[in-house]
């Protein structure tokens, strides 16, 4: 008995109040570095939006003092606008620039909508032959460089009578393979049943993809048309290759890359940061005002993935 009582001790558990509290704080330990990287990766992310703000509304001798600083602490002025009046006195085309970004935007995601959803929805309800082919070829795609089709395309649009257009600027990016095969992901994911359903019912084709499964994948088409706005207002090389010759037609990003070189050697860096800080004002507020759907949407993806 003594033998066994020695042994017991000797194996004596821990109490389960002491494993709790040994569990609370490894968890504890976890959140707190876990929430310290998202707050480093955070600020890594915000710092250069914040400099740029905040340099829009220094002067010249603030900045060239001190072009990191968080403040107006270099003694050389306060804040100014000077900045972004020398966008008004310098003629300098942000309105028209900004309008030309809008119509490209609007045009392509639209567009991309109509076509991403028609064509999942085929891939992935109808039975034709080639479809695996066809859907193969989709991915492909996505594997391709986009540098690679830079030459290509440009001869395709210059063959088709569309550089300098607005048709240049939008028709090519209408046609996005990732949209088609984010669209057929969740289209595979509705039931069978809903579409035996409404055919029984006398439902046909159409009403059936446009009143009863594109309902169900909205989720689906957020998350697109949040990507596609922000994609499409910052697509830079596209616009450079449509639009080589005719400023008139001349995007926010191609026109900001060309602004730096219209001061000559002296740039004005207050006001290239205000010019920066007003092209990214107008994704900001899209992202923060529909930032919900949009994580719906990927989480959405996420699982039916």
């Amino acid at each position: 008995m003594a033998r066994s009582g020695t042994t017991s001790e000797a194996v004596r558990p821990v109490p389960l109040l002491e494993r709790d509290a040994v569990r609370l704080w490894i968890r504890r330990i976890r959140l707190t570095v876990s929430y310290a990287l998202l707050v480093f990766f955070a600020l890594m992310f915000i710092m250069p939006f914040v400099l740029a703000a905040i340099s829009s509304f220094k002067t010249l001798p603030d900045i060239a003092q001190n072009p990191t600083g968080l403040g107006f602490d270099g003694g050389l002025g306060s804040p100014t606008l000077d900045g972004v009046e020398r966008l008004n006195r310098e003629r300098i085309r942000i309105p028209r620039w900004a309008l030309n970004s809008t119509i490209q935007t609007v045009s392509v995601t639209l567009g991309r909508l109509v076509l991403a959803t028609m064509a999942g929805f085929a891939l992935s309800r109808l039975r034709f032959r080639g479809r695996w082919f066809i859907f193969g070829a989709i991915i492909a795609v996505q594997a391709i460089p986009g540098i690679v089709l830079v030459i290509p395309k440009f001869l395709v649009m210059k063959q088709l009578g569309i550089l300098n257009t607005y048709w240049g600027l939008i028709l090519p990016l209408m046609f996005d393979a990732f949209a088609i095969f984010i669209m057929k992901g969740f289209f595979d994911q509705v039931p069978h049943e809903i579409e035996e359903a409404a055919a029984i019912d006398g439902a046909t084709l159409w009403q059936t993809y446009s009143r009863i499964l594109l309902p169900l994948v909205s989720p689906g088409l957020i998350a697109l048309t949040v990507l596609s706005v922000q994609g499409t207002w910052n697509e830079f090389l596209h616009s450079l290759l449509a639009a080589p010759s005719n400023a008139d037609i001349r995007t926010l990003p191609v026109g900001l890359a060309l602004l730096r070189g219209a001061f000559g050697e002296n740039n004005p860096w207050n006001t290239l940061m205000a010019a920066s800080l007003l092209t990214t004002i107008p994704m900001a507020i899209v992202f923060f005002t529909f930032q919900r759907y949009f994580r719906e949407g990927l989480a959405a993806a996420a699982v039916k993935g």
